[in-house]
């Protein structure tokens, strides 16, 4: 099916980033009605939905919970948490209540709600993630019983793995009722034991059972080297019985999607994981490009036969980066910053390297300005001066100081004058030592006027650049902050946005795949909004929909379709419907379920424009 839109020019309501303009509703999707929480632009996050179908919860990444740096010296109160939505009319959602989060902790893609039945808890449990964006903040998972959904009670909060600093930040969960035990399973941000599940059969104590490393454990359980290509970490999760077994389905990022069988979560059994093709199936075979990875959530199938999984990718242009002088010359894997000035709108990058240390607010060095460093080194004020900051700090006992945001080092690269800015993966982000290359360019922690580009490499490329050897353990030779490095080269490539791919779920092998075309068109790259893919909720009645929450490519529905239904290799995904607003949309999470009438509804939740219902008529 065509895609039903035209240039940003042509609305009004999102001038800054533009975003693509539709129609409305096309088949297979029908707008019921939309609720505007007056949260504005970029606050909202996921939505979940409530087992009787009554209730809806969406998550609200807050104004005046996390200020910004230049901002920390007068918060005012957290305003953080979860909407509670009525939607027993469909047609008329009315806002019902309000769960704040605590100060300087964000609730995002973890937000659950869930049937659980055991000696200690029996009624409907609300389950979501706290990230950390403060001094204040505290991680883990929290849960309420909202068996009343009008009266919520807290059960627990903020629990998660507590074995060292910042360890229980997590970005994402997922319970499940076992029968006589339930259990949820958290991401772990900061440690490379990342898989991290709780027992919550009393859920005012949980307790950590199970903590697993995939890399490790797929290693070692299948004799594999390794499951990633550059960055492999878990992002998402989703849990389901099937046959009367249950299965774990993890998203991993570049190590793609792993399934485990989690019949017992303090033992849970590998299946199988999925693997990358050696070049992006969807791009130009002239691209010469590997996939971008970043498998970010997926689903199984009404019918268990497939599960579709989604790989976000912010960055149309992939970072082209060589060391251009010393023992270490050449190309090596980076990433472009989604959020930073695009290196495609530059003449690209080439100059000398400025090591900045890590660059936080709490950070005791003193950065040197790039003005500083031309006059040290006898340079013209047309030298280009770049600085390299590294990611964390995490674990490092030199630097005992909370992680600080990608952004804050971005925007201290720009005040200082630097031209662009390199951020190097730290050793959990290295894996010891196991993925060398993997680098992560992440979102942006707190609003600022960026001027300046960035991207990100790996924790190698710290050494390289500075004569030293790679080291992943402390204590580890560094450079000290104001050491110049090596001469840098940086320009970018367009390889699109991120994409969806269908999956076998008994082989794990990708069947097909699917994007908007503007994904994969150069000329939508900016000035269009993120043309990304986010997450997939499959049908709760039709083994064969799914519908999928684009950001800036509105609601989508895809149909499996099989010319021999027998034999899945046949089977491909095709677009048969979707929404996108006329003024735009910005699609962030989806839910389906069934109503009272026997419809199937969608819950999408715009960043920027609070819930929208729609139905498949």
């Amino acid at each position: 099916m065509p895609l039903l839109a035209t240039p940003a020019s042509a609305h009004t309501e999102h001038e800054e980033p533009g975003y693509l303009a539709g129609t409305g509703e096309w088949d297979k999707i029908e707008l019921v009605s939309h609720l505007d929480f007056g949260a504005g632009d970029g606050r909202i996050a996921d939505v979940g939905v409530d087992p009787s179908g009554d209730y809806a919860y969406v998550a609200h990444w807050g104004v005046t919970t996390c200020a910004a740096p230049s901002e920390r010296g007068g918060r005012t109160a957290p305003d953080s948490g979860i909407y509670v939505v009525d939607i027993s009319d469909p047609e008329n959602p009315v806002q019902v209540g309000f769960i704040p989060s605590s100060q300087d902790s964000r609730i995002g893609e973890g937000v659950q709600a869930v049937e659980i039945s055991t000696a200690h808890f029996d009624g409907t449990m609300l389950v979501t993630n706290n990230e950390q964006c403060g001094p204040q903040g505290k991680g883990g998972v929290t849960l309420y019983d909202v068996t009343d959904p009008l009266d919520p009670k807290k059960l627990s909060k903020h629990f998660g793995d507590r074995n060292g600093p910042d360890t229980n930040d997590i970005h994402s969960a997922f319970a499940w009722d076992a029968g006589d035990n339930a259990y949820v399973v958290i991401v772990d941000n900061f440690e490379g034991t990342d898989v991290d599940i709780l027992d919550i059969t009393n859920p005012k104590r949980p307790r950590l059972v199970t903590e697993l490393n995939l890399n490790e454990f797929v290693a070692g359980g299948v004799d594999q080297e390794d499951i990633g290509l550059t960055e492999s970490f878990l992002h998402d999760m989703v849990v389901k019985q099937i046959d009367g077994t249950w299965y774990m389905l993890l998203s991993y990022w570049d190590g793609g999607f792993v399934v485990l069988n989690v019949d017992d979560p303090l033992n849970p059994e590998y299946v199988l994981d999925t693997d990358y093709p050696a070049l992006d199936p969807l791009l130009p075979v002239t691209a010469d490009l590997t996939p971008e990875g970043n498998a970010h959530q997926a689903e199984w199938t009404l019918d268990n036969r497939f599960f579709i999984g989604t790989d976000e990718d912010f960055s149309p242009y992939r970072g082209v980066f060589e060391i251009t002088s010393g023992d270490a010359a050449g190309e090596y894997p980076a990433g472009e910053f989604s959020w930073t000035v695009p290196i495609v709108e530059t003449d690209g990058f080439d100059g000398v390297t400025v090591y900045g240390g890590y660059g936080c607010l709490a950070s005791p060095e003193t950065v040197p300005t790039a003005d500083e460093v031309r006059a040290d080194l006898g340079l013209g004020p047309d030298d280009q001066v770049i600085v390299v900051f590294q990611r964390g700090p995490v674990g490092d006992p030199s630097a005992p100081y909370e992680a600080c945001t990608f952004s804050e080092k971005v925007e201290l690269g720009q005040d200082l004058g630097y031209d662009a800015v390199i951020i190097a993966n730290h050793h959990t982000g290295a894996q010891g030592g196991a993925a060398p290359d993997a680098s992560l360019c992440g979102s942006m922690g707190h609003e600022f006027e960026v001027t300046v580009s960035a991207i990100c490499v790996g924790h190698q490329v710290l050494h390289l650049l500075f004569g030293s050897e790679p080291g992943y353990t402390y204590p580890e030779a560094s450079p000290a902050v104001g050491d110049v490095g090596e001469t840098v080269a940086i320009d970018a490539v367009f390889d699109g946005w991120g994409y969806v791919t269908l999956y076998d779920a008994a082989t794990g092998d990708a069947l097909d795949h699917y994007a908007i075309p503007e994904a994969h068109d150069p000329a939508y790259a900016f000035g269009f909004g993120d043309l990304t893919v986010h997450e997939v909720a499959t049908d709760p009645q039709d083994p064969s929909l799914a519908y999928l929450s684009y950001y800036g490519g509105g609601l989508r529905a895809l149909q499996i379709q099989c010319t021999d239904p027998a034999d899945t290799s046949t089977c491909e995904l095709v677009e048969v419907g979707g929404y996108l607003d006329p003024e735009g949309n910005n699609f962030w999470g989806v839910e389906a379920f069934v109503g009272d009438d026997g419809f199937t509804y969608i819950l999408g939740s715009d960043r920027d424009s609070g819930l929208w219902i729609f139905r498949d008529p």
